[in-house]
């Protein structure tokens, strides 16, 4: 390998951000992004004739179950259309490689997604980043904003569990005639009527141009869907290249999918979920080391430094809690972080021996 490549790896390690691939046994899950508890459970689902795509969509890859998930999926979450993609990288990826143009400007949270920034570099369109959750900075921003423009947050952020201030950006975004992309990974399931997001939850649906919605996080499965309206999703399939270029999902995976979102049982999920987190809270005082939304399912305990988050995620280790501690690059240096995510099925038990040793740390 070449000698610039070894130096950049081993910087992460004498950093102590080295990343490494691990197995988890038998430890309590206070880590995954399966809030719901559905990734437990096997779906029953019909047997297709065919058990891989054998193409692209546009090719021999698409299916009865494809078009019948899709049009499962806009009903339900109460959108015109929605095209379903293998993750929600590859959904992201599409969208702002291909739907911004030359000319047209992208103003984007300084906290979204990887993927969405990646998409962003393979769009011509300019790029603008706004301070996170700052309205005075994203109105500075909209002010010099050329072209057709694109506004793109998160509802509900993955590496903070904090909310957008979703009224005022879309009346922001309104003002100057920007189209809002809402991505909504880490909401769907949680918020919202049988789990149908924070966009939804709070009436935007008709103000928002795209919402991105995925199902590997709350649904405990695989792939995501953009939604909104039936011109989009034409384009999409004519000009996102991720889209048209890729395999489709066998067919019983969206079958799967729509078994997962429409499932009877989510409202009673949510609720325990939500029970679950306002017990985790309690006993919490101190905002600066817990930044994250009281109801998120994502909690996080912030540091200044990597050991002490390491110490913390040591700590827990040592009595069975298995969590991940994120560390720069993947956060801001002097923001490292223990993230901790809560599930349906956690016990109370469990919670109280969590909190226990998050406070015996503090």
């Amino acid at each position: 390998m070449d000698r610039k490549l070894l130096s950049k790896l081993e910087k992460r390690k004498e950093e102590g951000a080295f990343r490494q691939l691990s197995l988890v046994e038998n430890q309590i899950d206070f880590f995954s992004n399966d809030y719901l508890g559905l990734a437990r459970e096997q779906e029953l689902i019909p047997t297709s004739k065919l058990s891989g795509a054998t193409g692209s969509r546009l090719l021999s890859g698409n299916s009865i179950e494809a078009d019948t998930c899709e049009t499962q999926l806009a009903e339900f979450y109460k959108a015109e259309s929605a095209l379903v993609f293998s993750s929600g990288y590859d959904a992201n990826l599409a969208f702002f490689s291909s739907i911004p143009q030359r000319g047209d400007t992208i103003i984007y949270d300084e906290l979204v997604h990887a993927s969405i920034r990646d998409g962003i570099r393979l769009s011509f369109a300019n790029s603008f980043s706004f301070h996170h959750n700052d309205l005075n900075d994203l109105e500075k921003q909209l002010q010099s904003a050329k072209g057709t423009i694109y506004l793109v947050v998160e509802s509900l952020y993955s590496m903070d569990g904090d909310m957008a201030p979703m009224k005022s950006i879309i009346e922001l975004a309104e003002k100057f005639n920007a189209f809002v992309i809402v991505d909504e990974a880490h909401a769907v399931g949680v918020f919202g009527a049988d789990g149908r997001g924070i966009t939804h939850a709070r009436n935007f649906t008709e103000r928002v141009f795209a919402r991105i919605v995925t199902f590997g996080k709350a649904y405990g499965y695989h792939g995501a869907a953009i939604l909104g309206s039936k011109n989009l999703k034409d384009y999409l399939i004519n000009f996102a290249r991720p889209f048209i270029y890729s395999t489709g999902l066998p067919p019983n995976c969206y079958s799967i999918i729509a078994s997962k979102v429409l499932r009877n049982d989510i409202s009673e999920r949510q609720r325990q979920l939500h029970l679950n987190i306002t017990y985790f809270r309690e006993g919490f005082e101190n905002p600066e080391h817990y930044p994250s939304e009281i109801n998120s399912p994502i909690q996080i305990v912030q540091f200044q430094s990597i050991e002490q988050t390491l110490e913390l995620a040591n700590k827990m280790k040592a009595k069975g809690i298995f969590t991940k501690p994120i560390l720069s690059p993947t956060v801001a240096k002097g923001k490292e972080r223990i993230r901790i995510c809560i599930h349906t099925l956690n016990t109370k038990e469990e919670i109280d021996l969590l909190r226990a040793i998050v406070l015996e740390t503090i």
